[in-house]
């Protein structure tokens, strides 16, 4: 049965699908001198972050398949890395 508010129509011009399961190749390939796991993944250290300083990285594109659940810590990490290299 219908529940009344469940769903919500939304006028856009453009919506973004982001489902995967593994990085889209175009992305590590065209930054030169990221250093790449063996899958074609963006190598990273505990701070989720590149072989180049100011990028960071995080989720599928560092993992290959991984859950929202990951994707969202390695967001976490990604930002209080980013927050504190930012401070000095």
């Amino acid at each position: 049965m219908p529940i009344p508010g469940a769903t919500e129509t939304l006028d856009i011009d453009l919506a973004i699908v982001s489902v995967g399961v593994s990085p889209n190749p175009i992305v590590p390939h065209s930054v030169k001198g990221l250093e790449l796991g063996r899958k074609g993944t963006i190598a990273v250290n505990d701070d989720m972050q590149s072989s180049i300083p100011f990028i960071f990285a995080g989720g599928d594109i560092v993992r290959g398949g991984a859950t929202v659940i990951l994707a969202m810590g390695d967001g976490r990490r990604a930002a209080a890395a980013m927050d504190k290299q930012l401070r000095g």
